[in-house]
């Protein structure tokens, strides 16, 4: 297997960018029980790639990538949530929301890919 430095790959970063967002933007939120589900799915896309780059084979890294595009599609469904909540209730959502969503899509497409240049080609 190639080793992994997950601290040079541009997804992780992005990740931890991103968890360091929501747990900004989230801070002050008084919606606990959103709010945190919603940091620890944040947290979790960083956390898997670096959990998965520690792992010893190709495959256990190509299985923690896809726990993390399980995360990031979860983050994206709690902050569209969040948003629609905040529109019922004429409220203002997190600063930068929209963005988060947006960088959600482009993280979960960038681990996509990882993850097809891990597995191994199959034949039929």
């Amino acid at each position: 297997m190639k080793t992994h430095n997950f601290e040079n790959l541009e997804v992780w970063k992005r990740g931890c960018r991103l968890a360091v967002n929501v747990c900004v933007a989230s801070h002050g939120s008084k919606d606990f029980e959103l709010k945190s589900q919603i940091t620890r799915s944040a947290i979790s896309i960083p956390s898997n790639i670096a959990e998965g780059a520690e792992r010893s084979t190709n495959a256990d890294f190509s299985r923690f990538l896809s726990y993390s595009k399980g995360s990031c599609g979860e983050l994206r469904t709690q902050l569209m949530i969040h948003q629609q909540v905040c529109r019922e209730l004429n409220i203002t959502p997190f600063d930068g929301t929209s963005e988060m969503i947006s960088e959600t899509r482009e993280i979960s497409k960038m681990l996509g890919a990882f993850i097809e240049k891990l597995t191994p080609n199959k034949t039929t």
